[in-house]
Order: C-alpha cells, then sequence, then structure tokens
C-alpha cells in the first residue's frame, strides 16, 4: 500500500555538526595544505624523495704560493741578513746656529713711554686707503633702468599680442614617430639567389694570346745557373734574426 510519506528509509534531513565543504563556493582549505613538491615547506607526513643540487665548482688547491721573482730584492740583503758594512751618503752641510743676539741701549725709545702712562690729544696720519670699501659693491644709479612702454614688456600700459616665429617641434607634433618604428625604407631589398636557383654569374677577364714567334722569351742572361742549389751541396748560410723568447705563445691560426 503506497505511503504518503516521501522520506524512504530512516534518514530525516538534520542541521550538520560542521562546515562542509559542499556548501561553500570558495576553494575550501586545501590552499592552506603544504604542498608534495620541491623542499620547501614539504607536508612531513607524505614521503620525501632525496634531493640533490647542482653545485658551484671549486677552484683547486694551489701548491705553488709564492710570489714568484716580482719583488725586488735589495742588494745589500744577503742569506745571513742585511749586509753590516758602513754606508756614507752625502748631506748638504747644515747653518751654523747663530749665537743669541741681545738689544742694545738704542732699540728701546723712552720718548714714547708717556703716551702710554698719561693722557694724550687724538692725533692722525695720512694712510693709503684700505680694502674694506672695495668689497662694498652696491649698485649705482645707472644700473637701474625704467620698464619700457613699447613692446610686450609694458607694466603700466596694455601691449596688443604679440607672436614669434620659431621652428617645429618634433615633440607632440603630428608627424612625430611615437612607436619608434622603423618605415618601408630601413629594410632593403632580399637577394632573390638567397630564396630561388641562383643563376650562373660570369666575370670579365683579360684577354689571353696564344705564345708565338713575337712573344717575349728570356734570354742567356735572364738564368743565373751559380746559384742552383738542386744539384750540387749548398754551403751553411746564417742570417741576424729577431731573439724571441722561450715564454711566449705560439701563434695558433684557426683553419675553419
Amino acid at each position: 500500500m503506497p505511503s504518503d510519506e516521501p522520506w524512504v528509509g530512516t534518514w530525516r534531513p538534520h542541521k550538520p555538526r560542521g562546515p562542509v565543504a559542499a556548501f561553500y563556493r570558495s576553494p575550501g582549505p586545501k590552499y592552506a595544505l603544504p604542498g608534495l613538491m620541491g623542499i620547501s615547506q614539504h607536508d612531513p607526513t607524505k614521503c620525501k624523495a632525496p634531493v640533490f643540487s647542482f653545485g658551484a665548482r671549486h677552484e683547486g688547491v694551489n701548491s705553488n704560493c709564492s710570489p714568484g721573482p716580482r719583488y725586488l730584492i735589495p742588494s745589500n740583503i744577503t742569506r745571513q741578513g742585511r749586509d753590516g758594512s758602513p754606508a756614507f751618503s752625502l748631506h748638504g752641510r747644515p747653518k751654523q746656529p747663530e749665537l743669541f743676539r741681545a738689544p742694545g741701549p738704542g732699540h728701546y725709545s723712552p720718548e714714547r713711554s708717556g703716551n702710554f702712562t698719561f693722557r694724550s690729544a687724538p692725533a692722525y696720519s695720512l694712510s693709503g686707503r684700505g680694502r674694506d670699501g672695495s668689497e662694498n659693491r652696491t649698485p649705482g644709479p645707472a644700473t637701474y633702468t625704467l620698464p619700457p612702454m613699447l613692446g610686450p614688456k609694458t607694466i603700466v600700459s596694455p601691449s596688443a599680442p604679440s607672436y614669434t616665429l620659431c621652428s617645429r617641434s618634433k615633440s607632440g607634433s603630428f608627424h612625430e614617430d611615437l612607436k619608434k618604428t622603423p618605415g618601408p625604407a630601413a629594410y632593403e631589398a632580399v637577394n632573390p639567389c638567397i630564396y630561388r636557383q641562383k643563376p650562373p654569374q660570369y666575370s670579365m677577364a683579360g684577354r689571353n694570346f696564344v705564345p708565338d714567334e713575337t712573344t717575349e722569351k728570356p734570354g742567356p742572361g735572364a738564368h743565373y745557373p751559380e746559384r742552383v742549389t738542386f744539384t750540387r751541396a749548398k754551403g751553411p748560410s746564417f742570417t741576424f734574426g729577431l731573439r724571441h723568447s722561450q715564454y711566449i705563445a705560439p701563434l695558433i691560426l684557426n683553419m675553419d
């Protein structure tokens, strides 16, 4: 007999005890979990494969730590130490110290002592002009000028608008190249021989004639039979060459 109750079985909907990921549209806590790749922040609960790194190549230990003959050893240094023989040098003759010369009776002026002990009238003397006045460089009356009455720089009267002719600026003009791209003339035409069959090429050479009776031939004086060394022994010959160092690397040419 059919039942009016829509539920089947003993399960009935109820409020969940905790948050269910299906109720939310966010990715959930999967991004907060530690990763399984790499060595940084690896999940400690998962198996981790051995990790190897490419280290830097260390330089070999140089057993020869000697600085070589670049230091100049003084000539007075021996294997027992510094040479103890006396050495003398030439110096200038020093000046003889002068004796103390006490001032005599004529060095003093007792007649001037009254100016320091008694009152005296002011005395003036004529001396040269000091340099203090030259530092005060104030502008004179001719330094200032009145404002002009004509032109665009008038202050007290109105002036008409003035225009100037200047050169055309490339910045902000209609022909300014903002993209800085090359034009069609910046490229050269490609040689058709690169992507097509190359045609035969000919060059113009000099005209060669077959030797005949009128051709100039070398005479008996053009040959030097005494210099022939292929059929007879030759004496040793020496030349003065350049002295080369045995530490210079040989010249290696790239024959590719």
